[in-house]
C-alpha cells in the first residue's frame, strides 16, 4: 500500500566531486593568470640586466641560474600560455640565461654592480666598506637594493651608450676607409683607361707630326727656291 510519500532521488555525482571539479577549475585559471602575469614581468624587466630578467640575486651559483632558468623557462612556455607575447619573454630568458652562463659576460656585469654599489654608498654617505647586513642599510627606505638595481640600471645604460656610440664611430671611420679605397680603385681605373687611350691614339700622333713635319718642309723648301 502507498503511503503517499515519494523518496527524493540521489544524485548520481556525489557533491564532493563537483567541488573538486570547480576547485581544478579555479586553480588552472589561477595557474594560467600567474603565467600571464610573469610574461608581464619579464617583458618589462630591463633588458640590459640579466638578473632582473631572471628575477634572481646576483649572488646565485651557476647552477642556481640554470635552476630558476628552467623553472620560468616551463612557466611561461608559449605551449602553456596564451599571452600573445610568450615567445618574445621566452627568448629574453634565454638570452639573460646564456649571458649570465658566459664567464667573460657574468664578470662585467659583476663588475659594473660593484661599481654602482660603491657610488651609492657615497652618494648615501655609507662607508664602501659597509657591508648588506648592516642595519642602517637594512632600514633605508626604498630599500638598499631596489637603490642599487636602479643605480645599476644608470650605469648599464651609460655602458650602452658609449658602446652604440663606439660602434657608431667604427661604422663611420669603416665607411670613411672603404670611400677611400673606392677613390683609389676609381683613380687607378681612371689611370688605366688614360694609358690606353694614349697607347691607341700614338699612331694617329706619330702621323699627325709627321704630316706636319712634311709639310713645315715643304713650305721651307719652297721659300727657298722663291728667295
Amino acid at each position: 500500500m502507498s503511503t503517499g510519500t515519494s523518496t527524493p532521488s540521489s544524485s548520481k555525482t556525489p557533491a564532493s566531486t563537483t567541488d573538486t571539479d570547480i576547485e581544478q577549475l579555479l586553480s588552472r585559471e589561477a595557474s594560467a593568470f600567474q603565467r600571464e602575469l610573469e610574461v608581464e614581468r619579464i617583458l618589462k624587466a630591463f633588458k640590459l640586466n640579466p638578473y632582473d630578467i631572471l628575477d634572481i640575486d646576483e649572488s646565485a651559483k651557476p647552477e642556481g641560474i640554470k635552476r630558476r632558468y628552467r623553472q620560468l623557462s616551463l612557466f611561461i612556455h608559449p605551449d602553456k600560455t596564451p599571452h600573445a607575447r610568450a615567445p618574445d619573454a621566452f627568448d629574453l630568458l634565454k638570452k639573460a640565461e646564456s649571458e649570465l652562463s658566459d664567464t667573460a659576460k657574468r664578470e662585467a656585469l659583476d663588475a659594473t654592480i660593484a661599481e654602482a654599489r660603491l657610488q651609492l654608498l657615497r652618494n648615501l654617505g655609507f662607508s664602501t666598506s659597509t657591508q648588506d647586513d648592516d642595519p642602517k642599510l637594512r632600514a633605508l627606505v626604498p630599500p638598499f637594493k631596489v637603490q642599487l638595481r636602479a643605480q645599476t640600471k644608470d650605469l648599464l645604460i651609460e655602458e650602452e651608450l658609449r658602446r652604440r656610440k663606439a660602434v657608431k664611430m667604427n661604422l663611420a671611420n669603416e665607411g670613411l676607409e672603404a670611400r677611400k679605397k673606392e677613390e683609389e680603385v676609381a683613380s687607378k681605373k681612371r689611370k688605366a683607361e688614360e694609358d690606353k687611350s694614349w697607347e691607341e691614339t700614338r699612331e694617329t700622333r706619330v702621323d699627325s707630326w709627321r704630316s706636319f713635319n712634311n709639310t713645315k718642309k715643304k713650305k721651307k723648301a719652297k721659300t727657298q727656291i722663291l728667295g
